[in-house]
């Protein structure tokens, strides 16, 4: 009887120790990954890493000027192909070049991100796309502005789209000049 009662304490302790995970969500199981721009799912195609690159040397780009829009469509589908048709907003007009085709499990490129001086090599392309923005509106770094993609068969989609500055070096530093890297003193 011992036995039994040594057992059945072993598995009680192991259901009760088990039990103290369960229902739980893990934390790195919702956190985003890190980038400059918003994510969107558009029928079949996943838009990543959106945003607007911006050279800020004032508080706002203002209207008249262009700004690049980027970011990376990936086809879901593993034979639908698909096309970006157009893409709107109501901050600026939003001029499309090059090959917009997203073929089937498949990958479109448009623009290239801060930091990156040539297109992935990996990555083979008819005509390098870009999305360009002439601004009728004013837009800040730390915002979002709502931008609409339509794909030939995914359809059309809304979401809001941040301003990134971009790794460029901002606005020069109050009171750099009097700084010098020498001087006396008790150290």
């Amino acid at each position: 009887m011992d036995r039994f009662k040594l057992a059945a304490c072993g598995l009680a302790a192991a259901v009760v120790l088990s039990g103290c995970g369960a229902g739980q969500v893990s934390q790195t199981a919702t956190q985003e990954p890190a980038v400059n721009g918003t994510s969107a799912n558009i029928g079949k195609i996943a838009v990543r890493n959106a945003h607007l690159q911006v050279n800020l040397t004032t508080d706002y780009a203002q209207p008249g000027s262009d700004v690049e829009l980027i970011f990376v469509a990936s086809n879901d589908s593993p034979d639908v192909n698909d096309k970006l048709v157009s893409i709107t907003s109501d901050v600026g007009t939003v001029s499309l070049t090059g090959d917009t085709a997203v073929p089937a499990a498949g990958t479109l490129i448009v623009g290239s991100p801060d930091g990156q001086t040539a297109a992935l090599e990996s990555v083979e392309t008819a005509e390098a796309a870009k999305a360009t923005v002439q601004l009728s509106k004013p837009i800040t770094n730390g915002l979002t502005y709502d931008f609409t993609f339509t794909f030939e068969q995914g359809g059309e989609g809304t979401f809001a789209v941040p301003v990134s500055a971009g790794e460029s070096p901002r606005r020069e530093e109050a009171g750099s000049a009097g700084h010098s890297g020498g001087g006396e003193g008790g150290h």
